[in-house]
């Protein structure tokens, strides 16, 4: 049984009946046990659920606050068994006044009660006629149903068993606020977040409150669980929607229906082992905890244990370099061009300038694939920025034992149509003469072979002029290109972007160019990926295909993806690939891919070391500079040996 070290948790629901206590803890508890049934760690309820936000004076009214006391005990006593924390909310008489409170229950014991600290009193809300702030509260302790209870906004729940397992609660407006409470919880280790809410729908709040919850999770590196009331309450001047959310560092990873007349949950897994290695690689958060914040109290339960592997409620993205939405990817598309045309601009104004040339020529090899298109793209449209000539980019193809008749024909037209300057050198001849030089008979089909042709283009480039590079993060991270060969240059403007981004940026330039240019693009988008190294078939046809020597690229950037933006561990990554890739590969050859990649990652860190300059464009980039630092001589074995115990 294995966590992998996610969390499950819920927001629910319920239909409320407005000052009648009794029957909704009967419904909270419907709820609860139907968590209890999905195995839920910890359920987040509206705020004020167990009398309904919306009794107003009737709050003041002692038989109301009685009956919820009644109310509390029965639901206290119908969780006995369940190894969940659920968090209700309810008015609490305490210090002779009456607070705004979520009750955390689990196991039949009250773990803690927490006072709402912000409370409106603007528009069309009016708490402040029936409640006290929490900075009124007096007492530390209250005797509730006959257990003492810590009471205060500096209270954490930790669940024993469950690493990273710490949950900070407040409630609605307190999330509004400029500060909210949760800001503080975070920074005392809280890396789930509860808010008990009654939020009302007026036009164009919902994305507000969307947006509220996103950030406020990313702010606080944690996940964030929203749960606002919604049928059964009033509706004298105002609708609720009964809207529940679930963000994670982020990004909102469930949400509910909104204006349903259904009572109902929302179940989702969050990552706090990511939460937690995010915060420890954000050096800047644990900045943020200096000075005097005070010391928090701690209250540890049990929650039932989570095995993951024989359920998973949470969907796996395998393109995660890629937004799902075509209109979000045609931004991210542009944005990353824009970046690359911006980084390039700037260097190539720099290198011009301290030359005292108001233009220069630059060097490009193109040989038709996916990766050069998109760097000569990015040069000509950094050319038409700076107002220069297009025919100083000398874009060069140099065919070689592979080069196939198609790709060579797309790099020709592709440079005629662009109007750039374009020649051809052939490096057979040439290549075969270094390698008998050097006593190596050309068999047109080994290393040694193709990395003579690589660093024959190479050089062939470095003496024409400034050397745009294309070599991209994937091949990168595998280490598929050839030392001082394709990976050397002057600036790289692909240095960060992975292969599976690529072809829609292609894709995505070609929608704004002209009929003949969009033809040609969309063909090389359609070429399989090759470096053409090898000799080619008897028919002419490309024999050397990089993805069935390495796998599949898309595969190939969710494992650099998950092992270097979150720093996932073996066992887990082979999990969270299987997951998200399903039925279309076999599990044993995700494994086989998962090995191959670690083994290609370590052993490729000597040619990262050595990688020109290049814009970073997205969170993943292997710029030894910046982003990626490991020895070069490190061993893969125990990232790969992890794999055995899967």
């Amino acid at each position: 049984m294995s966590s992998y070290g996610y969390v499950r948790v819920a927001a629910c629901r319920p239909i409320v009946a407005v000052g009648e206590p009794m029957t909704n803890a009967i419904r909270t508890l419907e709820l609860v046990h139907q968590a209890a049934q999905k195995g839920v760690q910890a359920a987040v309820f509206p705020e004020l659920g167990l009398t309904g936000y919306t009794c107003r004076d009737l709050f003041l009214q002692t038989h109301l606050q009685k009956k919820a006391i009644e109310a509390l005990a029965g639901f206290v006593m119908g969780t006995v068994g369940q190894k969940l924390i659920a968090i209700v909310g309810a008015p609490l008489v305490v210090d002779d006044q009456l607070f705004n409170c979520a009750v955390a229950v689990s196991g039949g014991r009250i773990l803690a009660v927490v006072p709402k600290t912000y409370l409106p009193g603007y528009k069309e809300f009016e708490e402040y006629r029936w409640f006290a702030p929490a900075s009124r509260l007096r007492s530390r302790e209250v005797n509730l149903l006959g257990q003492v209870v810590p009471i205060g906004t500096d209270i954490l729940i930790v669940a024993s068993g469950s690493p990273g397992f710490k949950l900070g609660i407040e409630i609605c407006e307190d999330l509004w606020m400029p500060i909210p409470p949760s800001s503080h919880h975070a920074l005392h280790g809280a890396t789930i977040l509860a808010n008990l809410s009654a939020s009302n729908e007026v036009v164009g709040k919902v994305e507000y409150r969307r947006d509220l919850v996103r950030s406020q999770s990313s702010r606080c590196v944690a996940g964030y669980i929203y749960s606002s009331c919604g049928e059964g309450e009033s509706t004298g001047d105002v609708v609720f929607s009964g809207h529940c959310l679930i963000a994670e560092n982020g990004r909102i990873v469930a949400e509910s229906e909104r204006f349903s007349r259904e009572p109902g949950l929302i179940v989702t897994d969050l990552d706090v082992e990511a939460l937690t290695r995010e915060r420890t690689m954000t050096g800047s958060f644990g900045q943020a905890v200096g000075g005097d914040i005070g010391v928090y109290r701690e209250v540890v339960c049990e929650v039932s244990e989570l095995d993951v592997a024989r359920e998973f409620l949470r969907s796996v993205n395998p393109n995660p370099f890629i937004p799902t939405d075509s209109g979000k990817r045609a931004e991210v598309c542009e944005e990353v061009f824009a970046i690359q045309t911006a980084g390039l601009r700037h260097r190539l104004e720099f290198v011009a300038g301290r030359t005292g040339k108001t233009q220069m020529e630059v060097a490009i090899g193109v040989s038709g694939g996916l990766d050069s298109t998109l760097a000569l793209l990015a040069t000509v449209r950094t050319f038409d920025q700076l107002g220069w000539d297009r025919k100083l980019i000398q874009a060069v193809t140099m065919p070689g034992f592979g080069t196939s008749r198609r790709t060579k024909s797309n790099a020709k037209k592709l440079c005629e149509a662009l109007g750039v300057s374009f020649r051809t050198i052939s490096i057979s001849a040439i290549t075969r003469q270094h390698l008998r030089a050097i006593g190596h008979e050309p068999c047109e089909d080994c290393l040694q072979c193709e990395n003579a042709q690589a660093r024959e283009r190479t050089q062939i480039l470095m003496d024409i002029g400034f050397v745009i590079g294309t070599g991209d993060v994937s091949e990168a991270a595998v280490g598929f290109c050839t030392f001082n060969g394709d990976q050397m240059s002057m600036y790289n403007v692909n240095s960060s972007v992975p292969k599976t981004l690529i072809r829609y940026i292609v894709e995505w330039v070609a929608d704004q160019e002209g009929s003949k240019v969009q033809t040609i693009l969309r063909s090389i988008v359609a070429t399989p990926i090759s470096p053409e190294l090898r000799k080619l078939g008897s028919g002419g046809e490309i024999t050397q295909k990089s993805e069935a020597i390495l796998g599949p690229y898309s595969v190939i950037d969710f494992n650099l993806f998950q092992q270097v933006r979150h720093g996932v561990a073996p066992r887990k990554l082979l999990f969270l690939a299987r997951q998200a890739w399903g039925s279309s590969y076999d599990p044993s050859q995700l494994r086989k891919w998962l090995a191959g990649y670690y083994q290609r990652f370590f052993a490729a860190q000597f040619k990262r070391d050595a990688n020109p300059n290049g814009p970073k464009v997205g969170s993943v980039s292997l710029s030894q500079r910046g982003d990626w630092r490991m020895p070069s001589d490190a061993s893969s074995d125990s990232w790969v040996s992890e794999l055995d115990k899967e």
